[in-house]
């Protein structure tokens, strides 16, 4: 199923796995990978049966961010195309993995930095290894945040303290992380995979109409009047009446079983 030269992805049942697969390079993302990221979560959107996806990295680290490497490779004149492209390729993966109805799952392994914590930051469940390093690192490099950062990490922790950690790159801890809520759980190294694939066939079986309704009507609160918040509401619920899983859930709950959810 693999057709892909910088990431793994493969299928268990109802449940997508993506690895970045760039050990020798601490995952870091160039343009190739950016691009491919951008073409698996296409077929994550897209294929009806994905009800969960788990991200993660192979080998030690989760990902390191930009590739700088490739990027000094490039010359004076195309650095900032290479740049740009790079990122934008990366932007239609989160944008994609944002507003698909299957929820996604970050399994951060290892350190993740730069883009690897925007990439961690915009997953809806991001479960983090205890031994796991976070930080922004960009302007180290003399960067700016990509991949979304700029985005979430203001509505996670606050626009003064997204800026101190923009700013000053300072590395955070697992346990730090956990604690301004820039993470859903922090697991022991060795039940990390485990405890995020219990999680991804747990939601595998839910009803992923409604975890794509719920994931965009929260995208949207942040910008929505009340008024416009309460019609994207109405219009939701209302459409979720129209599925599969609706109906079956009202009955399950009035008959006093447990429901069961397809998907659709």
């Amino acid at each position: 199923m693999n057709a892909y030269s910088r990431l793994l992805f493969d299928m268990n049942g109802s449940v997508a796995r993506v690895t970045l697969n760039r050990p020798d390079a601490a995952n870091a993302l160039d343009f190739e990978m950016a691009r491919e990221l951008s073409d698996v979560s296409r077929r994550c959107e897209e294929h009806s049966n994905i009800r969960a996806v788990i991200l993660t990295g192979a080998g030690k680290m989760f990902c390191g961010g930009g590739d700088l490497k490739a990027f000094a490779a490039q010359s004076s004149a195309s650095l900032s195309e290479y740049i740009e492209g790079t990122a934008k390729y990366m932007h239609h993966a989160v944008i994609r993995f944002a507003r698909m109805r299957a929820p996604l799952i970050a399994a951060v392994n290892g350190p993740a930095g730069g883009a690897g914590m925007s990439l961690a930051l915009a997953a809806d469940f991001t479960m983090v290894a205890e031994s796991v390093k976070m930080t922004l690192g960009y302007s180290r490099a003399g960067l700016t945040p990509d991949g979304s950062s700029t985005y979430f990490l203001p509505r996670l922790v606050g626009p003064k303290r997204a800026l101190e950690l923009a700013v000053t790159s300072r590395v955070l801890s697992a346990r730090e992380a956990l604690e301004l809520g820039l993470v859903t759980r922090v697991i022991a190294d060795d039940r990390l995979m485990a405890e995020a694939e219990a999680l991804a066939a747990e939601l595998a079986n839910g009803p992923t109409n409604a975890y794509g309704g719920i994931k965009r009507l929260l995208l949207m609160s942040g910008t929505n009047t009340l008024e416009e918040q309460l019609d994207y509401e109405s219009s939701t619920v209302a459409r979720m009446a129209r599925t599969h899983d609706g109906p079956e859930g009202i009955s399950a709950f009035v008959q006093k079983r447990a429901p069961r959810f397809s998907g659709e």
